[in-house]
């Protein structure tokens, strides 16, 4: 048995899709622990393209199990969306490979609603959120006044959490000038699905348990990158969950000694989605060319990315947090028309240098990254799969990675397509 947890090394966006689709086919079952439908992966199998909001990656392999874990909050409405399109696509979700924690916390329309007037009303404060309801859904939760897939159970029940809810909710929305919810449509609409999502509801701390003695393979498949972390990202610009690789653990119900292995997906260059500090942000032809060759828009929002020089500081930091035990990093071939590379390995705040990102956003702000240079290839390396046959400054570049990081190079991705990798360790066969 190998248990692996995949999470993101930077801001989230450098490619899981593509990996994480590459150990599911080798897994036989595949979780995810946190987030909601604000974090998207696209896959393309067979030349078919999957993009993926809610459901776990392996929804798309036959014989595998996808489980939605406790530590998600789903909105059930785009969850049934996303399994009716995904099985319009030929793509079989039953309740024999697909379960939802019964623990698993609802957002409601009236999430979505409050995520959209606190941004509008933020000005310049904006987080820059996806505006689906993530953040106020967690707020709930934490708040314990959430509904959870488990009360749609009951009509009396539901309708006690509704009336438990709402009151909080209304309270801010007239406080807004804004019109209060009301509640009886809303439960009328999730009673009538409640069926369809309470088929697919198990208790998955149980259903782990089974699967770790039944010596299967489970995948954890997290969403966004540390760097969003609630409490080790950079706040308050971040995500409303902990995306580290130890919530794993608690956003299924499973022990850390489930997790035998942590895969950190790291883009060769940086990017960023919304608002908030990012040191080696490039706004000039270089940042350009990197988010046209690299197509960097959101798979859920199109928003256009962010995009800047590789930050060794930052990686190895989140490296440390999250015990990362290797490296799989994307987007090689991104950098190849480039006459010099840079990567920032040291910070300037007002004159002292620092290793390590400092909390405070103020100083997050104010720091000016210090970098090595690295000379281009100019060459393509595209579809490249033997590292031997990479251009020799491309090796250089990436065991500089490598040493300033202080973690293992797993695999190298040469293009979006999934065979096009360089592996160098696979992490279900250490």
């Amino acid at each position: 048995m190998r248990n692996i947890v995949v999470v993101g090394s930077q801001w989230g966006d450098e490619g899981k899709g593509k990996i994480v689709d590459w150990l599911s086919e080798q897994a036989d079952v595949v979780v995810r622990f946190q987030g909601g439908h604000n974090a998207g992966h696209t896959l393309v199998i067979d030349g078919i393209t999957y993009k993926l909001r809610l459901l776990p990656s392996g929804i798309v392999r036959k014989n595998k199990i996808s489980i939605i874990g406790n530590g998600v909050v789903v909105d059930p409405w785009a969850l049934l969306e996303e399994i009716e399109e995904i099985k319009s696509k030929g793509v079989q979700v039953d309740i024999k490979n697909f379960i939802i924690s019964e623990s698993a916390n609802l957002i409601l329309p009236f999430h979505k609603e409050m995520d959209e007037i606190r941004e509008d009303a933020a000005g310049k404060g904006k987080i820059g959120t996806t505006r689906r309801g993530i953040g106020p859904a967690y707020e709930d939760k934490v708040g314990r006044r959430s509904i959870r897939v488990m009360d749609l159970r009951s009509e009396k029940n539901l309708d006690q959490r509704l009336e438990s809810v709402l009151l909080h909710h209304n309270a801010i929305r007239k406080g807004l000038g804004k019109k209060i919810f009301e509640k009886d449509q809303l439960k009328k609409d999730l009673l009538k699905i409640a069926p369809e999502i309470l088929k697919f509801s198990q208790p998955v701390w149980l259903k782990i348990d089974d699967f770790k003695r039944e010596k299967k393979k489970i995948l954890f498949e997290g969403a966004q990158g540390i760097l969003l972390d609630v409490d080790h990202g950079t706040y308050p610009f971040v995500t409303s969950s902990n995306t580290v690789a130890s919530s794993a653990a608690t956003g299924t119900g499973c022990g850390l000694n489930s997790i035998n292995y942590v895969l950190g997906i790291t883009k060769a260059y940086t990017t960023r989605v919304g608002q908030g500090p990012f040191p080696t942000e490039l706004n000039d032809d270089i940042g350009e060319l990197l988010g046209t060759r690299g197509k960097e828009f959101g798979t859920v929002t199109s928003r256009k990315r962010r995009c800047g020089w590789f930050d060794g500081v930052l990686v190895r930091q989140t490296i440390k947090i999250s015990g990362i035990d290797g490296i799989a990093l994307t987007k090689l071939d991104v950098l190849d028309e480039l006459d010099e590379i840079k990567m920032c390995v040291q910070y300037d705040l007002e004159g002292k240098k620092i290793d390590y990102l400092p909390a405070a956003v103020e100083d997050q702000l104010k720091i000016k990254p210090v970098y090595k240079n690295f000379p281009g290839w100019k060459t393509s390396t595209k579809g490249i799969k033997n590292i031997d046959e990479l251009p020799e400054n491309a090796k250089n570049y990436i065991y500089a990675v490598e040493n300033f990081t202080g973690t293992k190079i797993s695999s190298i991705s040469t293009s979006p397509e999934r065979d096009d990798t360089i592996l160098i360790e696979n992490p279900f066969e250490i």
